[in-house]
């Protein structure tokens, strides 16, 4: 947690030292506050001199004060610390995740991120703003009111010794078993956020399948595994109180026990007494603080092996920012060597993969649920690194580009149509935000969208909700398939994206893609036989390996597998048209 800590407080130095110096001032009064009283008591209610108790207690009254404004320095002081240390870290975070690669971002999991990124950073802020608070007050307190004991009185000073280290070692034991406990918690958080999330997600799916009591209980078996752990951790961390109390309370009646005794004999003033009962009151105020800190320290330290936990886990795709490439123009588009890939589980998800693209080219990657289709995409534009074999892209290694260079020439249609919260005309300008209307209008036509756009009665401005709830699935993937044409990438990359199209629309939009996108090299996966048929080149997948490669003549003849699919779907007159 200090490692962490130390990097994001080095801009906060001067409330670092005015913050806690502030709560010092203030815990120096409160240790002259019961030398006052018992100057009062000896003095002013012996003598009953009225006068002087008025005096003294004004000088209480303006210790107050004082101490009071002290301690508004020092929480204006750790509010400004803390919440800047908090903004910082969780832009950090964010920045972070955003570098990482799909790797990674699979194995760790959004949940958990989004926990990450909330509540453990949330508990990064609440250490900052304690650790100037109360971190230096509640030990300068203790250690005070033991020297303010034994000036009073040495042999009664014994008690206040034996009281800390009593204390002290009843926050040990707590400190110890709390920790695991509070990792688990985190880790149910993340469940919690898993379940939450899918339910908030495909609540339509949910509803349609009459689910709603098998997701309740599945929500409050993990709820409920939650609270039983917080539960036992809240018992470990409930013994502070009533243990503290307890040892803090036996030592005040041993300061009363004893120093009656020495009142008696003449050893020790009535207002000495009520000064050390003061200043044990005061240990066992600043023991119940500590215990608290203690609490919130290490929930704080739980939370912050999480957070260095992404801050220390590096991207696998590694980005190389040299930005002197010369491609070659005369070499395929885009070419696969001998491409080897596997995901995390060990197992290759694609298999000995080689192929070339040229330039303007239509190409159509079909195969079965599984076969390794989108895996196949997503390592053009290096969402993922290859396990060996190279990919090339106008000749050069697609490892040598840096990705802006790279996804720059490429425009993705990904298979789950993800619109934003915002205008259409604003969804469209994603990947260049200078994009003017009439580039715009022009990808919506393409796309055949523009004419239900157009119909809506803001057109360009219509507003669209998040994750474009209010669009047909049909028309969300239009708009996805336009703002990915805007730009006019070099390549445009279809995955599946015509599956909600209705067949008139899939054959116009193709159409519209061959004639006004010149030199484009479109890539288009698809379960359809009709949409990729007329492709220049026809990619067949089964299990992660090419089972056939060309047009769609020759794989009829050639490919087994690409002729079953087709006579699965269309009439064999179709087929061999």
């Amino acid at each position: 947690m200090v490692k962490l800590l130390k990097g994001y407080l080095k801009d906060y130095k001067f409330q670092l030292i005015v913050g806690p110096l502030c709560k010092l001032f203030e815990a120096i009064l409160e240790l002259i506050v019961p030398l006052v009283m018992a100057n009062i008591i000896d003095v002013g209610v012996a003598n009953k001199d009225t006068g002087y108790i008025l005096k003294m207690g004004g000088v209480m009254v303006l210790l107050g004060i004082i101490g009071l404004c002290s301690a508004l320095v020092c929480q204006y002081s750790a509010s400004i610390a803390s919440q800047g240390c908090g903004t910082k870290m969780r832009n950090d975070l964010f920045r972070h995740i955003n570098s990482l690669s799909h790797k990674e971002l699979d194995e760790i999991g959004t949940p958990s991120l989004i926990t990450r990124m909330t509540n453990d950073i949330n508990q990064m802020q609440n250490a900052v703003a304690m650790l100037i608070r109360l971190v230096l007050r509640a030990p300068f307190l203790v250690i005070g009111a033991m020297v303010m004991a034994m000036i009073i009185d040495i042999k009664m000073s014994v008690i206040f010794f034996i009281a800390a280290i009593l204390i002290a070692l009843v926050l040990y034991f707590v400190m110890s078993k709390s920790v695991p406990f509070f990792k688990a918690i985190q880790k149910k958080l993340d469940r919690v956020s898993l379940i939450s999330r899918e339910n908030l997600s495909g609540n339509r799916v949910i509803r349609a399948f009459s689910k709603q009591k098998q997701e309740q209980k599945r929500f409050e078996e993990i709820s409920d595994d939650l609270s039983y752990t917080s539960i036992k951790v809240g018992k470990l961390s409930a013994l502070l109180s009533p243990a503290t109390f307890a040892i803090t309370n036996l030592a005040i009646v041993l300061i009363v026990w004893f120093g009656s005794q020495g009142a008696n004999t003449g050893e020790i003033m009535s207002g000495d007494i009520i000064a050390l009962v003061n200043y044990m009151t005061l240990i066992l105020l600043a023991m119940v603080v500590v215990a608290n800190l203690v609490v919130l320290f290490t929930k704080a330290s739980a939370s912050a092996q999480r957070i260095n936990q992404v801050f220390e886990t590096e991207s696998s795709v590694k980005e190389n920012e040299n930005t002197k490439i010369n491609p070659n123009k005369s070499a395929p588009k885009i070419e696969f060597e001998n491409v080897y890939f596997s995901y995390s589980d060990g197992e290759n998800a694609l298999s000995d993969i080689s192929f070339k693209i040229n330039k303007g080219d239509t190409v159509g990657i079909i195969g079965g649920t599984g076969s390794g289709k989108s895996t196949l995409i997503n390592l053009i534009p290096r969402f993922y690194d290859v396990n060996s074999g190279k990919i090339l892209f106008d000749g050069v290694n697609v490892k040598d580009y840096s990705f802006s260079d790279l996804r720059r020439q490429i425009g993705i249609v990904p298979q789950q149509s993800i619109l934003f919260s915002g205008t259409v005309r604003e969804n469209m300008k994603w990947q260049n935000p200078e994009s003017t209307d009439e580039e715009i209008l022009k990808a919506l036509e393409i796309a055949q969208a523009k004419d239900f756009i157009l119909e809506k009665p803001y057109g360009l401005d219509t507003m669209v909700v998040q994750g474009g709830k209010n669009l047909s699935g049909g028309q969300r993937q239009r708009l996805c398939i336009a703002r990915a044409i805007v730009s006019m990438p070099k390549v445009l990359i279809l995955d599946d994206s015509f599956s909600a199209l209705d067949f008139a629309t899939d054959a116009a939009l193709r159409k519209a893609l061959k004639e006004q996108t010149e030199n484009m090299t479109v890539i288009i996966v698809s379960q359809r036989c009709s949409t990729i048929k007329n492709s220049d080149l026809i990619l067949v997948l089964e299990d992660g390996e090419l089972a056939g490669k060309g047009k769609h003549k020759e794989l009829l003849e050639s490919c087994p597998l690409y002729k079953e699919i087709c006579l699965s779907q269309l009439e064999k007159e179709e087929v061999l048209r």
